[in-house]
C-alpha cells in the first residue's frame, strides 16, 4: 500500500470529503470526475489515488450514496501532459457535467485546470502536498502546504535529534513546486543563519533517469561540512534517484534525505536495505499505531485484494456533513459548509477544514525508511498544525488575504 496513496487519502480525502459537491443531478446518480495521470512520468504516483478514489465511491454507494443517488465515476487520463489536464477537465464539468473533480499531482497540472474552474464554477478537490502561493475559491487544497511539512523536515534536520545539519542540497524536478518551495526553504536557512555557499539548488526534468553525476556532486559537496538534501523530486524519476544513492552508498548516517514526494510505490522494485534512515516528511503515515488506523488499512487490503490491485476509509464524512448542513449539493453552497468540518482521521488525530483559508489543519510526521520498504516515525508534532497558504518567507505576503477572494 502506498503512504501517499494513505496520505492523499486520509488527509487528501478527508478533504476529499468534499469532493462531490456539484450541483444537484436530476438523473438517478452522481456523477464525480476522477483527473489522475495513469501513464506518464507520474502514472507511478496518480494511479493510486485513482484506485483509492474507486474505493471511496465504492463505499459511499454500498452506505447508500449521497443524498439517496449514486455515485458515478467519470475517470479521464491526462497523461502527464499539463495542457492536456485543462482539455479533460473541461470535457468533465462541460460535457460529462460531473458534480466534482478529485485529481491532479503536481501544481502544474493544478493551474493548468483552475482557469477552466473558475470559468465553469467547478469544485476541485486537490490531495497532494504543494508550494502554497495560492488561494483559490474553487479549489479544497487538501495536501500540505510547507508550514505543513517542508518547513518542519528542515527544522528536524537542523536539529540534534535530526543530526545538526548544516549544509543543504535543495534537489528538485523542474517545475512549480519544487521551485517555489525551495525559494522558500532558501529564505527560511538563511533566516537561520545559513550562508549562501551552504545552499545548492539542483533540477531534474520530469522522467530524469540518471542521478550518477548529481548523487557524486552531493558526496562532493557533503565534504564542505553535515550535509543534508531535501529532495522534491517527483513522479517515476524517485526510482533510478534511489537506486543511485544505494549504488553509492550514500548513507542517512552520512547524508540523510528527506523527501516529500516519496512513499512505497516509488520504492517499488528499489532495494530499500541501503536506504534505511533516509527520511520522508508527511501528514501520515501507515505504520501509526491506533485503532482508527488499523480499521483503514483492514479497509484497504479488503478492497485491494477484491479488485486485484498491488496492495480507507477515505472518510468521506467531512463532505457528507457539509452537504448535510447545505441540505444541497449545490457547489457555493456545499463551498461556505465545508469550513469548519472536522474528521478523525487514521493518523489518529481530528483534522479540521480551516473556516476561511480552503487547507486542512493536520499534523506532521517525518518517518524514516525501514529495510522492508515501510516507514517508522521518529518525530510528530503534538497537534495538527494550521496551514499557510501564503509563506511569510516570501516578502509581500504578509499583506495578502487569508481567505479566497469572493468569499
Amino acid at each position: 500500500m502506498n503512504r501517499k496513496q494513505f496520505l492523499k487519502t486520509l488527509l487528501g480525502a478527508s478533504l476529499a470529503a468534499a469532493w462531490f459537491t456539484g450541483p444537484a443531478s436530476a438523473a438517478d446518480t452522481i456523477k464525480v470526475g476522477v483527473l489522475h495521470s495513469l501513464s506518464g512520468t507520474m502514472a507511478i504516483s496518480e494511479t493510486s489515488l485513482k484506485d483509492v478514489a474507486l474505493m471511496t465511491i465504492d463505499e459511499i454507494n454500498a452506505s447508500g450514496g449521497v443524498l439517496g443517488k449514486q455515485l458515478e465515476a467519470v475517470v479521464v487520463d491526462p497523461a502527464s501532459n499539463w495542457p492536456l489536464f485543462a482539455e479533460k477537465a473541461r470535457g468533465l464539468l462541460s460535457q460529462d457535467k460531473v458534480s466534482v473533480v478529485f485529481g491532479c499531482w503536481t501544481s502544474v497540472s493544478r493551474k493548468s485546470v483552475l482557469p477552466v474552474f473558475k470559468e465553469l464554477n467547478g469544485l476541485l478537490f486537490y490531495p497532494v502536498q504543494y508550494e502554497g502561493e495560492e488561494l483559490e475559491k474553487n479549489v479544497f487544497y487538501t495536501g500540505a502546504a510547507p508550514n505543513q511539512q517542508a518547513i518542519p523536515a528542515v527544522e528536524y534536520l537542523m536539529s540534534k535529534e535530526g543530526g545538526g545539519a548544516k549544509r543543504w542540497v535543495l534537489l528538485g524536478t523542474d517545475y512549480v513546486y519544487p521551485r517555489t518551495t525551495n525559494k522558500i526553504l532558501r529564505a527560511f536557512l538563511k533566516s537561520k543563519g545559513v550562508d549562501e555557499k551552504d545552499i545548492d539548488e539542483v533540477y531534474t526534468p520530469f522522467g530524469h533517469s540518471d542521478y550518477q553525476t548529481i548523487v557524486a556532486n552531493v558526496k562532493k559537496f557533503a565534504a564542505g561540512g553535515k550535509t543534508a538534501v531535501v529532495s522534491t523530486i517527483n513522479g517515476d524519476s524517485n526510482v533510478p534517484f534511489y537506486k543511485e544513492l544505494g549504488n553509492a552508498g550514500l548513507k542517512a548516517t552520512d547524508v540523510p534525505v528527506v523527501a516529500f514526494s516519496v512513499g512505497e510505490e516509488e520504492l517499488r522494485g528499489v532495494d530499500t536495505k541501503p536506504l534505511v534512515g533516509h527520511l520522508a516528511a508527511w501528514n501520515y503515515f501507515q505504520s501509526i499505531k491506533n485503532p482508527v488506523n488499523t480499521e483503514f488499512i483492514k479497509k484497504w487490503k479488503a478492497y485491494a485484494k477484491a479488485k486485484g490491485l498491488p496492495n480507507a476509509d477515505t472518510g468521506i464524512h467531512m463532505w457528507k456533513q457539509a452537504v448535510e448542513k447545505a441540505k444541497t449539493t449545490d457547489v457555493d453552497k456545499v463551498i461556505a459548509a465545508v469550513g469548519g468540518q472536522t474528521f478523525k482521521a487514521p493518523s489518529g488525530f481530528t483534522i479540521k477544514m480551516d473556516e476561511k483559508n480552503h487547507h486542512l489543519h493536520k499534523p506532521v510526521f517525518i518517518g524514516e525508511i525501514k529495510a522492508d520498504g515501510q516507514f517508522s516515525v521518529v518525530w510528530k508534532t503534538p497537534g495538527p498544525v494550521r496551514a499557510q497558504p501564503w509563506s511569510p518567507f516570501i516578502a509581500g505576503n504578509d499583506k495578502k488575504k487569508d481567505v479566497p477572494e469572493g468569499m
